[in-house]
Order: C-alpha cells, then sequence, then structure tokens
C-alpha cells in the first residue's frame, strides 16, 4: 500500500529484505532503492563570515523562485543539485557563519532529498513519535516518564504483571518488549474490547501474544466477591450438532421448496404452456435454488464461525479469572484516563505482597486523593507522588546548549510497595489489644505523659 509521511508518499515493497538502519531513496513512481555512501571529498575552505548581524530576512535574498525549483524537479534533476542550486543563488549564504551555513544545507536538504531510512520499533522511538504528533492518544505520557515507570514497576522477563492502560496500548507494548516473550500480562480494558494500535506497531513474535490475556474492568467486582460467572460454556460438539440441525432443517425446507416448484411446473406442463417458456421457467428456478444453497451454506459457516468465537473469548475470560484469583502478580501498571483511586483500590486486591505498583496521571489533583486514600487503608508503604523534569540538550562541537523550546510537564506518577493488610489491627475495637503488645518501657513513657 502506499506509505505517506511528511508529504512524501512511497511503496515499502522494494524495502523487504533490507536489514534495519538502511538508506533509501525515493526516485519516480515512489519506489524505493538503498542510497549509495558517496565520499563528500571537499578540498576548497568554504567562504564563512564572522556573525550573522547584518543579514536581514526580507525574503529577497534567493535568487530562485518557487517555479524555478518545480521546473528543476520536472526535468528530474535530483535533491542534491537543487540544495546546490540554491547555494549558489544565495546572495547571503556566503555571509553566513559556518554554523549557520551548515544548518542552512541541513534545512534545504530535509525539503527537497527524498531520502528515508527505515529504523526497527522500539519504545523509545514510538513514545516519541507518539509524544510529538497524537499526545492525546497517550493521554500526554511523555517518553522519560514512561521509561520511570517500566524502572519503579521492575518490569522483567518472567513475571507477571497487572496492565491497566488507555494509551492505545504503548504501555502495554512497553511492557512487552522489556519483558521479551517470557512472563505473562493481564491486561483489564474499559468498555467492548482491549485497544492495542500501538501495540501492533511494534512487530512483536506470535510468541508474544500467547501470555497475554485481557479481563475487563466490569467484571473486577464481581470477581472480588465471588459471583463472577460466565455462562456456561457450551461444549463443541454440542455446538456441531446445533448446526448440524439448524442445516437439516433448511435442507428440508429446501426439498420442500423443491417440491413445490416441481409440482409447479409439472402443471404448467399438462396447460399446454409453450416449450421455451417452461424451460426459461425451470432454469430461473434452478438459479434460484443455487442462489438459496449457496446462501444457506453461507449462513451456517458464519453460524458456527461466531459459535467458535465465542467459545473461544468465553474459555479465555475464565482462564484469566482464573490467574486473577490466584491474588500473586508481580506488579501493577496504572495509566489511564479513569480516575485513579478506584481502580488501584480494587486491583491490588490481585497483587501479592512485597511487589511494586506505579499510577500514572496526567494531573496532580488526582494522584493525592489516591495517596490519601492509600495512606488511610493501609497495606502499602514506601508511597511516592513525583515528576520527572526533561530538558533537551544539543550537542555539537562548539555549540552544546539546552534547546531553547522544552516540554512543560510529562504528568505524574504514584508509586509504592504492597505489604500485608492486617485488617484486625485497623479495628478500633483492638487498640487495647496493641496497646499491651507494646514494649514495656514505651507504655511507661506514656503512662507518665498522661499523668
Amino acid at each position: 500500500r502506499k506509505i505517506i509521511f511528511e508529504k512524501q508518499w512511497f511503496y515499502l515493497d522494494n524495502a523487504i529484505g533490507h536489514i534495519y538502519g538502511t538508506t533509501f531513496e525515493v526516485t519516480s513512481g515512489g519506489n524505493l532503492q538503498p542510497k549509495q555512501e558517496v565520499e563528500e571529498t571537499t578540498t576548497e575552505t568554504k567562504e564563512a563570515g564572522t556573525d550573522n548581524r547584518n543579514i536581514v530576512d526580507d525574503g529577497k535574498s534567493q535568487k530562485l523562485t518557487h517555479d524555478d525549483i518545480k521546473a528543476l524537479k520536472d526535468k528530474g534533476i535530483k535533491g542534491q543539485e537543487i540544495v546546490q542550486q540554491l547555494i549558489e543563488n544565495s546572495t547571503t549564504f556566503r555571509d553566513k557563519t559556518e554554523f549557520a551555513q551548515d544548518k542552512y544545507i541541513k534545512k534545504k536538504k530535509k525539503k527537497y532529498e527524498a531520502v528515508i531510512t527505515i529504523v526497527k520499533p522500539s519504545t523509545r522511538i514510538l513514545s516519541t513519535m507518539y509524544y510529538a504528533r497524537e499526545p492525546g492518544k497517550i493521554n500526554h505520557l511523555r517518553y522519560d516518564t514512561l521509561a520511570q515507570m517500566l524502572t519503579l514497576g521492575n518490569i522483567r522477563a518472567g513475571s507477571k504483571m497487572i496492565v491497566m492502560e488507555t494509551c492505545s496500548g504503548l504501555v502495554l507494548g512497553a511492557v512487552m518488549e522489556r519483558m521479551g516473550g517470557y512472563g505473562s500480562i493481564i491486561q483489564m480494558y474499559p468498555g467492548g474490547g482491549p485497544v492495542r494500535a500501538a501495540t501492533s506497531c511494534f512487530g512483536f513474535p506470535k510468541p508474544f501474544f500467547d501470555n497475554l490475556h485481557e479481563f475487563p474492568l466490569s467484571e473486577v467486582d464481581s470477581l472480588l466477591s465471588g459471583t463472577f460467572s460466565t455462562e456456561t460454556l457450551p461444549s463443541e460438539p454440542e455446538d456441531n450438532v446445533l448446526v448440524e440441525e439448524e442445516i437439516n432443517g433448511l435442507t428440508e425446507e429446501k426439498q420442500t421448496s423443491l417440491h413445490e416448484t416441481e409440482e409447479e411446473s409439472t402443471t404448467e406442463a399438462a396447460m399446454e404452456i409453450n416449450q421455451t417458456e417452461e424451460q426459461e421457467t425451470m432454469d430461473i428456478n434452478a438459479d434460484d435454488a443455487e442462489f438459496k444453497e449457496n446462501k444457506e451454506k453461507e449462513n451456517k459457516e458464519n453460524v458456527r464461525e461466531k459459535q467458535r468465537k465465542q467459545w473461544e473469548r468465553r474459555k479465555k475470560l475464565i482462564e484469566t479469572a482464573a490467574l486473577l484469583r490466584e491474588k500473586n502478580a508481580d506488579g501493577l501498571i496504572v495509566a489511564s484516563k479513569f480516575h485513579p483511586t478506584p481502580l488501584l483500590l480494587s486491583l491490588l486486591e490481585f497483587v501479592a505482597p512485597s511487589r511494586p505498583f506505579v499510577v500514572y496521571c496526567q494531573y496532580k489533583e488526582p494522584l493525592l486523593e489516591c495517596y490519601t486514600k492509600l495512606r488511610e487503608r493501609g497495606g502499602v508503604i514506601n508511597l511516592k507522588l513525583s515528576e520527572t523534569w526533561l530538558r533537551n540538550y544539543q550537542v555539537l562541537p562548539d555549540r552544546s546548549h539546552p534547546k531553547l523550546t522544552m516540554s512543560g510537564g510529562g504528568g505524574y506518577l504514584l508509586s509504592g510497595i504492597t505489604v500485608v493488610l492486617d485488617k484486625g489491627k485497623a479495628d478500633p475495637s483492638n487498640l487495647e489489644a496493641l496497646k499491651m503488645e507494646e514494649p514495656l518501657s514505651k507504655r511507661c513513657k506514656v503512662q507518665n505523659l498522661h499523668c
């Protein structure tokens, strides 16, 4: 299919078979050809000015017009030659500093040279791309914040993770990449089904998805209360019998309809109608019968396929519920557009003690409320609410400096570690028992203070 990227269109057919990192040149017709590396051997020194104070950007420094550049393209002149023409026809190029000249050439090359490098997809590349182009789809989750989530959540191969995210599958893909296909992941999803648009961009092999399970958020409360139950699973033979019965019923109807058509044709023959008309009506009836038969076959195949998919979905749902009932997950990652407090309080029930959890939110206030609720509830330690500060630097010879524009905020993270929640100690009626458990020296101090 045609790929459109930054005002450039091309086909990826010729890229198949090449290694990642290969640079291609877009030729006429949108075909890709591997670019030959040409060593630039420039012996003559470039003329450059001392500073840019006398250069005025009035739009009159370039002699070539838009129509001239279009004419050069129509002649089939390559981008490198067009850039050279622009340099020669610029009246201010030689007055610019060496750094400004390099910047000018780089800018024109990007505009007129149709060069593409295909790189292997990774969490860093995809998160940077999503944040730059469509940050709303990933809840404005910045790439450094995602890296902090993977670190604080202790994502590793062989672990059993619970992931609840509404970031188009980016967080799920990052967790799958870090785990490398080992371990199991349970994705909690709202609505009718999970969204994995970004996950599909990673290009994971099929075995990575064998240990990926999914469970609807709407069934979490029933699972915790013990009332969760799916419809009784029909065995596959019963499904086949049901389908066969439907098919038999359809064939019987078809046979009766055929008998009726035969009787009609005999009566018409008895009435001495023209033979040509008889032949035409019989042909039409035969065509109708064939059409009905094909339609019935399609219907029965659709019914069988639908029943098979329902059976597989219910089977997977029961397997996932069994995994959650064990309540021994090695970690929890939450990054959704919903309020984190009810999500976290319910999903923490499935996490084993002494395991990390991380919650991302674009805003601080919901996480503050979540922090307070967790303090009241107990069962967690090392609670931290943090925000990562990020500034990009340009690192080039003799001109390394912080970039002028930087991100205003990358969201907030609430992290902590689960511990065993002793519900008996939280009961006010057991305060006296708790006092008796205190050391004698501490009890004496408390009594003296009361006196």
